[in-house]
Protein backbone atom coordinates (compact mmCIF):
# COMPACT_ATOMS: atom_id res chain seq x y z
CA UNK A 1 0.00 0.00 0.00
CA UNK A 2 1.68 3.36 -1.38
CA UNK A 3 2.10 5.63 1.80
CA UNK A 4 1.84 9.23 0.36
CA UNK A 5 -1.58 9.61 2.56
CA UNK A 6 1.03 10.19 5.06
CA UNK A 7 2.51 12.71 3.72
CA UNK A 8 -0.65 14.51 2.67
CA UNK A 9 -1.36 14.23 6.44
CA UNK A 10 1.65 15.41 7.95
CA UNK A 11 1.04 18.59 5.75
CA UNK A 12 -2.12 19.28 6.96
CA UNK A 13 -1.89 18.53 10.33
CA UNK A 14 1.46 21.05 10.54
CA UNK A 15 -0.75 24.06 8.59
CA UNK A 16 -4.15 23.44 10.91
CA UNK A 17 -0.91 23.53 13.33
CA UNK A 18 0.45 26.44 12.53
CA UNK A 19 -2.58 28.73 11.08
CA UNK A 20 -5.25 27.24 12.81
CA UNK A 21 -3.69 27.47 15.94
CA UNK A 22 -2.67 31.34 15.11
CA UNK A 23 -6.80 32.36 14.01
CA UNK A 24 -7.16 31.26 17.86
CA UNK A 25 -4.62 33.86 19.17
CA UNK A 26 -5.59 37.43 19.54
CA UNK A 27 -3.03 39.53 18.10
CA UNK A 28 -0.27 37.07 17.07
CA UNK A 29 2.18 37.49 14.35
CA UNK A 30 3.71 35.03 12.63
CA UNK A 31 6.63 37.49 11.70
CA UNK A 32 8.08 38.28 15.11
CA UNK A 33 6.69 35.29 17.44
CA UNK A 34 8.06 31.76 17.31
CA UNK A 35 5.75 28.66 16.41
CA UNK A 36 6.24 27.67 20.20
CA UNK A 37 4.73 30.93 21.34
CA UNK A 38 1.17 29.39 20.13
CA UNK A 39 1.22 27.25 23.03
CA UNK A 40 2.73 29.25 25.76
CA UNK A 41 1.84 29.25 29.35
CA UNK A 42 -0.87 31.02 30.11
CA UNK A 43 -2.21 32.34 26.93
CA UNK A 44 -5.40 31.76 24.99
CA UNK A 45 -6.40 28.01 23.54
CA UNK A 46 -2.90 27.08 24.60
CA UNK A 47 -4.10 23.56 25.83
CA UNK A 48 -5.89 23.41 22.54
CA UNK A 49 -2.96 24.00 20.36
CA UNK A 50 -0.50 22.24 22.28
CA UNK A 51 -2.39 18.70 22.38
CA UNK A 52 -4.30 19.01 19.00
CA UNK A 53 -1.73 20.82 16.84
CA UNK A 54 1.76 20.14 18.26
CA UNK A 55 0.98 16.32 19.03
CA UNK A 56 -1.02 15.07 16.25
CA UNK A 57 1.37 16.70 14.21
CA UNK A 58 4.61 14.97 15.90
CA UNK A 59 3.10 11.65 15.84
CA UNK A 60 1.78 11.57 12.05
CA UNK A 61 5.90 13.08 11.48
CA UNK A 62 7.05 10.12 13.51
CA UNK A 63 4.84 7.81 12.03
CA UNK A 64 6.12 8.72 8.21
CA UNK A 65 9.70 8.49 9.22
CA UNK A 66 9.16 4.57 10.49
CA UNK A 67 6.29 3.94 7.30
CA UNK A 68 9.10 5.09 4.63
CA UNK A 69 12.35 3.73 6.35
CA UNK A 70 12.51 0.87 4.20
CA UNK A 71 12.60 2.89 1.11
CA UNK A 72 14.54 5.09 2.27
CA UNK A 73 18.23 5.22 0.25
CA UNK A 74 20.52 5.30 2.93
CA UNK A 75 23.28 2.99 5.06
CA UNK A 76 26.35 3.69 7.10
CA UNK A 77 26.29 7.70 8.49
CA UNK A 78 23.59 8.93 5.98
CA UNK A 79 21.06 5.98 7.94
CA UNK A 80 22.09 7.34 10.96
CA UNK A 81 21.05 10.90 9.40
CA UNK A 82 17.74 10.03 8.43
CA UNK A 83 17.16 8.91 12.26
CA UNK A 84 18.29 12.27 13.84
CA UNK A 85 15.04 13.67 11.66
CA UNK A 86 13.06 11.85 14.75
CA UNK A 87 13.88 15.01 16.74
CA UNK A 88 11.29 16.97 14.79
CA UNK A 89 8.05 14.75 16.20
CA UNK A 90 10.16 14.69 19.69
CA UNK A 91 10.14 18.19 19.69
CA UNK A 92 6.67 18.91 18.98
CA UNK A 93 5.29 16.26 21.33
CA UNK A 94 7.51 17.83 23.72
CA UNK A 95 6.54 21.00 23.49
CA UNK A 96 2.73 20.48 24.27
CA UNK A 97 3.88 18.57 27.34
CA UNK A 98 6.93 21.23 27.96
CA UNK A 99 5.27 24.93 27.11
CA UNK A 100 7.19 27.49 26.89
CA UNK A 101 6.71 30.84 29.18
CA UNK A 102 5.34 33.54 27.75
CA UNK A 103 7.57 35.15 25.15
CA UNK A 104 9.45 31.88 25.06
CA UNK A 105 12.58 33.93 26.75
CA UNK A 106 15.59 32.15 26.92
CA UNK A 107 15.75 31.89 30.81
CA UNK A 108 12.52 31.09 32.80
CA UNK A 109 10.70 28.18 34.24
CA UNK A 110 11.43 24.76 34.00
CA UNK A 111 9.14 23.96 31.45
CA UNK A 112 11.05 26.72 29.64
CA UNK A 113 14.47 25.17 30.19
CA UNK A 114 12.87 21.57 28.72
CA UNK A 115 11.54 23.50 26.29
CA UNK A 116 14.77 25.19 25.26
CA UNK A 117 16.49 21.92 25.22
CA UNK A 118 14.12 20.37 22.88
CA UNK A 119 14.23 22.93 20.37
CA UNK A 120 17.94 23.72 20.36
CA UNK A 121 17.77 19.27 19.89
CA UNK A 122 15.97 19.41 17.20
CA UNK A 123 17.07 22.02 14.86
CA UNK A 124 20.89 21.01 15.45
CA UNK A 125 19.53 17.45 15.11
CA UNK A 126 17.69 18.17 11.71
CA UNK A 127 20.77 20.28 10.22
CA UNK A 128 23.07 17.13 11.26
CA UNK A 129 20.68 14.76 9.75
CA UNK A 130 20.69 16.57 6.16
CA UNK A 131 24.39 16.72 6.38
CA UNK A 132 24.69 13.09 7.05
CA UNK A 133 21.92 12.09 4.40
CA UNK A 134 24.25 14.07 1.65
CA UNK A 135 26.51 11.10 2.49
CA UNK A 136 24.41 8.53 0.77
CA UNK A 137 26.15 7.03 -2.18
CA UNK A 138 22.71 6.67 -4.00
CA UNK A 139 22.00 10.18 -4.42
CA UNK A 140 23.27 12.06 -7.23
CA UNK A 141 25.24 15.26 -7.37
CA UNK A 142 22.77 17.98 -7.30
CA UNK A 143 20.55 16.26 -4.33
CA UNK A 144 24.04 16.19 -2.32
CA UNK A 145 24.37 19.73 -3.00
CA UNK A 146 20.40 19.93 -1.85
CA UNK A 147 21.07 18.50 1.82
CA UNK A 148 24.11 20.52 2.47
CA UNK A 149 23.03 23.61 1.25
CA UNK A 150 19.83 23.39 3.54
CA UNK A 151 21.76 22.01 6.57
CA UNK A 152 23.86 24.69 6.55
CA UNK A 153 21.32 27.29 5.38
CA UNK A 154 18.99 25.56 8.42
CA UNK A 155 22.11 26.61 11.27
CA UNK A 156 22.11 29.91 9.83
CA UNK A 157 18.38 30.71 10.00
CA UNK A 158 18.48 29.04 13.51
CA UNK A 159 21.27 31.57 14.55
CA UNK A 160 19.71 34.48 13.47
CA UNK A 161 15.90 33.55 15.20
CA UNK A 162 17.99 33.00 18.70
CA UNK A 163 19.94 36.50 17.98
CA UNK A 164 18.08 39.18 19.90
CA UNK A 165 18.95 42.00 17.07
CA UNK A 166 16.40 39.96 14.75
CA UNK A 167 13.93 40.02 17.67
CA UNK A 168 11.26 41.28 15.27
CA UNK A 169 11.88 38.94 12.71
CA UNK A 170 12.51 35.61 14.30
CA UNK A 171 9.24 34.46 13.71
CA UNK A 172 9.86 34.62 9.88
CA UNK A 173 13.22 33.27 10.46
CA UNK A 174 11.96 30.18 11.96
CA UNK A 175 9.09 29.61 9.28
CA UNK A 176 12.02 30.16 6.68
CA UNK A 177 13.76 27.44 8.27
CA UNK A 178 10.94 24.53 8.74
CA UNK A 179 8.98 25.76 5.47
CA UNK A 180 12.41 25.26 3.02
CA UNK A 181 13.79 22.03 5.45
CA UNK A 182 10.30 20.38 5.44
CA UNK A 183 9.45 21.12 1.74
CA UNK A 184 12.21 19.26 0.53
CA UNK A 185 11.87 16.22 3.08
CA UNK A 186 7.99 15.69 2.02
CA UNK A 187 9.15 15.96 -1.99
CA UNK A 188 10.98 13.31 -1.26
CA UNK A 189 8.82 11.50 1.28
CA UNK A 190 5.75 11.77 -1.52
CA UNK A 191 8.22 10.44 -4.10
CA UNK A 192 9.87 7.63 -2.09
CA UNK A 193 6.41 6.83 -0.70
CA UNK A 194 4.93 6.21 -4.38
CA UNK A 195 7.89 3.87 -5.39
CA UNK A 196 8.30 -0.01 -5.76
CA UNK A 197 11.83 -0.94 -4.61
CA UNK A 198 13.73 -0.54 -1.43
CA UNK A 199 17.13 0.20 -0.36
CA UNK A 200 18.90 -2.56 -1.46
CA UNK A 201 16.87 -2.35 -5.13
CA UNK A 202 18.34 1.06 -5.14
CA UNK A 203 21.13 1.11 -7.84
CA UNK A 204 24.44 2.42 -6.60
CA UNK A 205 24.69 6.41 -9.06
CA UNK A 206 29.13 6.99 -10.38
CA UNK A 207 28.83 9.66 -12.49
CA UNK A 208 26.33 9.37 -14.88
CA UNK A 209 26.26 5.57 -15.11
CA UNK A 210 24.61 3.29 -13.07
CA UNK A 211 25.93 -0.28 -11.18
CA UNK A 212 22.96 -3.23 -12.70
CA UNK A 213 22.11 -5.39 -9.71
Amino acid sequence: MQKRWLVVAVILSYLVMLFGGAALKPDYSHINQFISELNATGTPYAWTVGWLGFVPFGILAGILLIAIADKVPVQGISRTGYWLFMAVPIAYIGSALAPCDLGCPAEGSLSQTIHNALGLLMYLATSLGLLFLSFSPSISASQRLLWTGLSFLGLVLFALMVNDAMMELRGLLQRLSEWLVYSALCVGAWRLSGADHTLEAVPIRISDRQLPK
